[in-house]
């Protein structure tokens, strides 16, 4: 919003300018600006070298040769023939809403775990890291500080690796990324994949903008793959003749670019060309849980999970997916938390720049912790604390009095006066807002519940309706009156009365909190 002078006695509505929160992921690298079983279970692939997921027409393929070709080697087995150790896991698969595509794999307990059991250690030769691509952590640092991000980097080490076939050593782990194409737990592809009209089951959320901003970042992304042919030498030795785009499409790219992104790991206390891997038996076969504790760690010679707590043998195993908005989950790995305490929406605010008094309240701002655009981070369920952090900061926009502002500058506590039109004006902008913002949704709230309620719901519809209900509900809980409950909030935030010469009534609040 912009927090313009409150000018006479009466006030007028300003705009909020919001969008939903937009975080740096523990999980997932940003996207470069300058440029984003059942015992023995069978999972081969159809295996185009173009993608790492593949044309639903080759997913067809793909399950009729899982039947075909029982003998095929799955993931686990190439794993243990190649340095994993034994471990207290399985790979199980669970069917897809989508018969176009093959079931769900997933990694299970083999047995009863423990808080502290270890359930597998992944060699470090079985781990892609850019320092593994790249052969020079001199080179990786170069390129994905200045030019591309690591999802790029391995998403077309991948496309490479592919292009070899059988021959890659890495053919059955592509395979594996392949048959999961780039979907999440609720088999449910980013929207990275979606189709225009599937998108606009997002509509009204901020999500749909950032999905498009997102695949603008990929492009970028993809404009530089060049750069990374040409100065990584081990690139350049192996695939002499493959400059990249004219090898893959962007198209293509794009899809092993989201592939890939379901599935890296952020490794801690590794160097910087370490610290994205992709580590089989890691995500997507690993579920991601927003409360959950447990992720995969780096040791001198391996990457292990450590569960946070018991597992009944055959049960799903979930590592911890970093505190990241619903939004964040369903671009980068297809799925909604319901029970996620990370999910926000963000409103941003800023202070007049055409204000007479802008310097100074640009500083009383800074004073306190604030700028002069602000992003405020309203957690559902945390409401109320945003509301308190949020109101001092839109108050001081309306001040518009010279002396007031004086007073709030020279301030001890510092205390500013607040007329009762003032807070009025405050209040019935934010309610104005989120009415605004709740009549940009096509559907209602009770239409989403209705529509949450049916089983047979595509499963996209239905993580879409997931990610916006909670924030529409916040939206339509505060929306509801003119004055958005005035006396209630101002009670809430120990705003004391006091009477002075005259008729007016002044509010006093400490504005420490700004």
């Amino acid at each position: 919003m912009e927090v313009s002078p409150l000018h006479h006695s009466c006030c007028t509505w300003l705009p909020i300018r919001s969008r939903f929160a937009s975080i740096s992921p523990r999980m997932i690298p940003r996207v470069s600006s300058g440029s984003t079983r059942r015992g023995r279970n069978v999972c081969l692939a159809s295996f185009s070298s173009e993608t790492l997921i593949g044309s639903r027409k080759e997913d067809g393929k793909r399950r009729k040769a899982l039947n075909e070709r029982d003998e095929a080697e799955d993931l686990k087995e190439w794993m243990h023939k190649n340095g994993l150790p034994p471990c207290k896991v399985v790979l199980k698969e669970r069917p897809s809403y989508d018969e176009r595509h093959s079931a769900i794999h997933y990694v299970a307990a083999s047995e009863d775990l423990e808080v502290g059991d270890v359930a597998f250690s992944v060699p470090n030769s079985l781990v892609v890291t850019l320092k593994r691509v790249l052969g020079n952590e001199t080179i990786a640092e170069l390129l994905t500080t200045n030019k591309l991000s690591e999802l790029a980097c391995l998403a077309l080490y991948l496309m490479y690796e592919k292009k070899q076939g059988k021959k890659s050593f890495w053919f059955p782990y592509i395979r594996e990324l392949d048959r999961q194409a780039g979907r999440g737990q609720l088999a449910v592809e980013s929207p990275l994949l979606w189709s225009e009209s599937e998108l606009a089951y997002l509509t009204g959320s901020r999500t749909k903008a950032e999905v498009h901003e997102r695949a603008e970042g990929i492009k970028r992304e993809y404009n530089e793959l060049d750069t990374v042919w040409f100065m990584a030498g081990s690139l350049f030795q192996q695939y002499p003749y493959d400059i990249p785009t004219e090898a893959f499409p962007f198209e293509i790219f794009k899809q092993a670019f989201v592939a890939v992104q379901s599935c890296v790991v952020h490794l801690q206390k590794v160097s910087l060309a370490q610290r994205f891997a992709l580590v089989p038996l890691g995500p997507p076969l690993l579920a991601y849980g927003s409360k959950c504790k447990a992720m995969l760690t780096a040791t001198d010679d391996a990457v292990q999970l450590v569960v946070d707590r018991p597992y009944k043998a055959g049960e799903s195993i979930a590592v911890w997916c970093g505190p990241q908005p619903n939004s964040k989950l369903l671009i980068n790995y297809g799925f909604v938390d319901e029970d996620n305490p990370y999910d926000r929406l963000m409103v941003e605010a800023a202070l007049n720049t055409e204000d007479p008094q802008y310097q100074d309240k640009r500083m009383v701002a800074q004073r306190n912790g604030k700028l002069s655009v602000q992003a405020f981070q309203v957690y559902v369920g945390k409401e109320k604390e945003t509301v308190s952090d949020m109101l001092p900061y839109l108050r001081l926009g309306y001040v518009s009095d010279p002396s007031e502002m004086q007073s709030v500058i020279s301030s001890q506590g510092p205390i500013c006066p607040v007329s009762p039109c003032m807070e009025s004006a405050v209040l019935d902008q934010l309610a104005q807002y989120f009415r605004t913002r709740l009549a940009s949704y096509p559907t209602t709230l009770s239409e989403d519940e209705s529509l949450l309620a049916d089983p047979n719901l595509n499963p996209k519809k239905r993580v879409a309706t997931q990610l916006v209900s909670p924030l529409r509900s916040f939206i339509e809980m505060k929306g509801r009156s003119k004055n958005w409950k005035m006396h209630r909030q101002l009670r809430s935030l120990r705003i004391t009365e006091r009477r002075v010469t005259g008729s007016s009534c002044i509010r006093e609040y400490n504005v420490h909190n700004l």
